[in-house]
């Protein structure tokens, strides 16, 4: 690799030095209206990105100054010109398009949406969209000082593509008539507002996203994704964790700063949740990174059923030495039937036991067969009853709650998150008598497990059955954890299947 020296400054003439700062500020002009091709996203924003080409309907949740806003300014920039970087694998269009850019008012998508896409008033080139694809000069809005009505854009194509700055404050009437190919939103809108911009996008099979940080808790557009999802309408969250341009230490500091009651809203994108939730544990509490896991620990997985919400699955490794379980896999899927997510599941070990709940025995209306049965007729090493406590076990401690109990398997595993706290795990032990209390930790990279993690909640006292498929499977292989098994041992000849990071080989 060859290295440019760079110019020994006390050698240079007056009008040498003169020259290269011009040099530089020209290179400097030049690099501002192009960011679009430096665009560096984090893991979760790419996620958000590529979605749009499986969902026509997205919402970015993400906590404050994490570049949610700056990643509908980059998408929005891409669309418009045509230019998608070779790791894009959202949505694409090989012509010019019509798009929405909005905010609350005009004086909020103006400093926020205008700015990044655009640049400052008497900057305009230096936002997302490159300088030398603007044509003409950016059409003023009226009443509004330097906001834009909409700019044209030049796309690879040869067409021209175009871009509207609108605001939900005029209301729904004035988002009436247009066909769109894409709208972006900025901060939560109203519910009516959301669904005569996702109109606009009908003849066009376009998409719609918005980026917003849910400070107004489990509002109707929030319910929409979280809690009706669709096989069109996708949910993504970023939190204070997944970004890369703070310390650990301005981390901490910045969640500190904020109100209490906002700190996870404001940090992770999670809203307000009803009368709170399930397991209020911190990721980091037990988010540990993959590793090998050694043979000899017993494997167990758990299954929830579904069809119209996910079929789930999750796997567990139970370290009997130090006495913790590892959530180290996990699967969920929509609309598949036992045969099409069999494959998948025994990939991860057919000898892995599976437990399953008791709506496992109930039959199917089609083929009037057992849920349970058709796993097993597909080789799925299904557990011989459904998931429950051992026999003698009193989850209360007094004889009075199921050995089926919902509420009994998640007050054990709240007590093996908590568990991962040394001050907690010192007075497990005084408490038990235990010399080692069981604790549950969680590979990072299940990143469906901890989006459902963390908005896992109660409302008015009872668990709230939505987005919670991976919780569920987990709880059924905790409650069986006495039958996790490890590999079996191969046949003289017989060549071994062994872990080998998120693979087996």
């Amino acid at each position: 690799m060859v290295t440019q020296a760079k110019p020994n400054l006390s050698k240079l003439t007056r009008e040498e030095k003169v020259q290269l700062l011009e040099l530089l500020q020209e290179k400097a002009r030049r690099k501002a209206r192009r960011k679009l091709y430096d665009y560096a996203p984090y893991p979760r924003q790419i996620d958000f990105h590529n979605e749009g080409a499986h969902y026509r309907e997205r919402l970015f949740r993400a906590g404050n100054q994490l570049g949610k806003t700056w990643s509908s300014a980059y998408e929005i920039a891409m669309h418009l010109t045509g230019d998608y970087p070779e790791w894009w694998g959202g949505r694409r269009w090989d012509r010019a398009v019509v798009g929405w850019a909005l905010g609350e008012s005009m004086e909020s998508t103006r400093d926020t949406l205008q700015r990044l896409v655009l640049g400052r008033p008497g900057e305009w080139g230096t936002g997302t969209i490159p300088g030398d694809r603007i044509v003409g000069t950016p059409k003023r809005a009226q009443g509004i000082a330097d906001a834009v009505d909409s700019v044209a854009v030049r796309h690879k194509s040869g067409g021209l593509s175009r871009l509207y700055f609108k605001s939900y404050e005029k209301g729904r009437s004035k988002l009436q008539g247009e066909t769109l190919d894409f709208a972006a939103l900025d901060e939560e809108p109203p519910l009516d507002i959301y669904t005569e911009t996702l109109t606009r996008t009908n003849a066009t099979g376009g998409i719609v996203w918005i980026t917003f940080t849910p400070l107004k808790g489990m509002s109707e557009v929030v319910r929409l994704f979280l809690q009706a999802p669709t096989a069109a309408r996708k949910d993504v969250n970023m939190t204070i964790d997944d970004v890369g341009h703070y310390t650990a230490e301005k981390k901490a500091e910045i969640i500190a700063s904020y109100p209490e009651h906002e700190r996870e809203a404001r940090a992770k994108g999670i809203p307000t949740l009803g009368s709170g939730r399930i397991f209020p544990v911190a990721d980091s509490l037990i988010s540990v990174d993959p590793f090998p896991l050694p043979d000899l620990w017993p494997r167990i997985a758990g299954m929830d059923f579904g069809w119209d919400h996910p079929s789930a699955a999750a796997w567990l490794a139970w370290d009997r030495d130090e006495n913790t379980i590892y959530v180290y896999d996990a699967m969920r899927v929509r609309e598949s039937t036992p045969a099409e997510q069999a494959p998948t599941i025994k990939s991860k070990g057919d000898w892995i036991p599976m437990a399953w709940p008791h709506d496992g025995l109930q039959h199917e209306k089609g083929s009037g067969e057992q849920l349970a049965e058709q796993y097993r007729a597909q080789g799925v090493a299904m557990l011989h009853e459904n998931a429950k406590f051992p026999e003698g076990h009193s989850p209360d401690g007094q004889g009075r709650v199921s050995r089926t109990s919902v509420e009994a398997g998640l007050i054990a595993m709240l007590d093996g998150f908590y568990a991962n706290d040394p001050a907690r795990y010192e007075q497990q032990r005084v408490n038990t008598g235990e010399d080692k209390p069981l604790r549950i930790k969680v590979f990072s990279n299940l990143t469906d497990w901890f989006d459902e993690f963390r908005l896992y909640h109660r409302k008015d006292g009872k668990v709230v059955k939505l987005q919670d498929d991976l919780m569920a499977a987990t709880r059924y292989a905790f409650m069986m954890l006495r039958y996790a098994a490890t590999p079996p041992k191969p046949k003289a000849g017989q060549l071994v299947r062994r872990r080998r990071g998120s693979s087996w080989v």
